[in-house]
């Protein structure tokens, strides 16, 4: 188990790693469809306590085995065998999604993560045992993904009050680990534009679970009653947010600004937590704001507007942060997205007076003024890092 090359070129995603991404969004699934019920039925706050905190079980999985890939992806057959370890894990973590939102009882995604860390640290005690100059930070890996998870379990048998604190200090040292294993020797090789590519594709299947959740929703509504002019416009407005937030991401691509300075992938990397649960939660609240519109649940239309608008803000603003900090030249002024950002969390307080089939087509004019700005003003300018 050599590392891959920095430079090594056509980098592409694997066959193996668009299964693994495929079968995470069956977690991820899950997670928007207990947001969408929870906000439906007004428990608006433990229901987003409980998707942040499973989001990031999620992500986190999700993460150790993407950038392991990019620099030791040897495609052997212990590799594949380990990869489809984790792979099976990830559905353990799916199945218990329900009971993380229902009784906080994360009994079952632990016991996913201990399959996939299982597999994660054979993973860098391969990487430990071929890679001599890589050793140092593929053993600290090793042991501090071990640790943590010996953490996880002890904490399934403390008081049930002490849920919130020990998720807190946990998911902290998890992400501490990475940065704890980096530092001196030689750093691991991801690649710089298969990492972009990874990241670009995973935001993309997420988005299209998005669709299809709010396509099962917006069906079943019409099967149930007539077609009105309200899903007609929730419709045409999601589908317009959908192109919108497509057009916005992939607009720039982050793999120069990521190669000019490696150091950045760490906010690169974990503000991506908030660009990937956005966009899940942003699928939610579209079948939130159809449930809403047929006269389903507790929710009241500000409540739904809010819950499509709250996420498209939060993805605008933390990708335009992105977009900022490596394209030092971006030509884009800053106030632009959060100005955006405004402009749609406004609309949805307007839900009250107008209706929802009116509310998000115009939130997605808003995001589409912003992208046409966008790439107006960019198309000549190359990164710069």
């Amino acid at each position: 188990m050599v590392p891959r090359s920095t430079d090594e070129s056509h980098r592409a995603s694997t066959p193996l790693e668009l299964l693994f991404d495929l079968c995470f969004v069956v977690a991820v699934s899950q997670a928007a469809a207990q947001l969408e019920r929870g906000v439906t039925a007004g428990h608006i706050g433990s229901t987003l306590v409980g998707y942040l905190m499973v989001f990031f079980a999620i992500w986190w999985a999700w993460v150790n085995f993407t950038w392991f890939a990019s620099a030791y992806d040897v495609d052997d057959v212990a590799y594949r065998l380990l990869t489809f370890i984790q792979i099976a894990g990830a559905l353990v973590l799916a199945a218990g999604v329900t009971s993380a939102f229902s009784g906080s009882d994360f009994a079952t995604i632990t016991a996913g993560y201990v399959v996939m860390r299982v597999a994660m640290v054979a993973q860098w005690l391969r990487a430990a045992a071929s890679d001599p100059v890589g050793r140092p930070a593929a053993l600290r890996y090793a042991f501090g993904i071990t640790v943590l998870q010996v953490g996880w379990v002890l904490r399934l048998f403390l008081p049930h009050t002490w849920g919130d604190a020990t998720f807190l200090v946990l998911a902290t040292g998890e992400v501490l680990v990475p940065w704890w294993a980096e530092r001196g020797g030689r750093s691991t090789t991801w690649h710089p534009g298969h990492i972009n590519e990874r990241y670009g594709l995973f935001t993309l299947i997420v988005l299209g679970e998005s669709v299809a959740a709010a396509t099962i929703a917006i069906q079943e509504a019409v099967t149930a009653n007539a077609i009105s002019a309200t899903l007609v416009g929730l419709a045409v407005g999601g589908l317009a947010l959908v192109f919108g937030l497509w057009w916005w991401y992939f607009e720039h691509s982050a793999e120069e600004g990521l190669r000019v300075s490696r150091q950045l992938a760490y906010v690169w990397g974990y503000a991506h937590y908030f660009v990937f649960a956005s966009v899940a939660a942003f699928g939610a609240g579209l079948e939130v704001a159809v449930s809403t519109a047929e006269g389903h649940g507790t929710a009241s239309g500000i409540t739904a507007a809010l819950s499509v608008a709250v996420p498209v803000a939060i993805f605008v603003v933390v990708t335009a942060t992105l977009h900022a900090i490596l394209r030092k030249d971006w030509p884009l002024q800053r106030w632009y997205p959060p100005l955006t950002a405004a402009a749609l969390v406004a609309l949805a307080f307007a839900a009250d007076r107008v209706s929802l089939g009116v509310v998000v087509p115009l939130m997605a004019l808003a995001v589409a003024a912003l992208v046409a700005v966008d790439s107006r003003t960019s198309r000549t300018v190359a990164p710069t890092g």
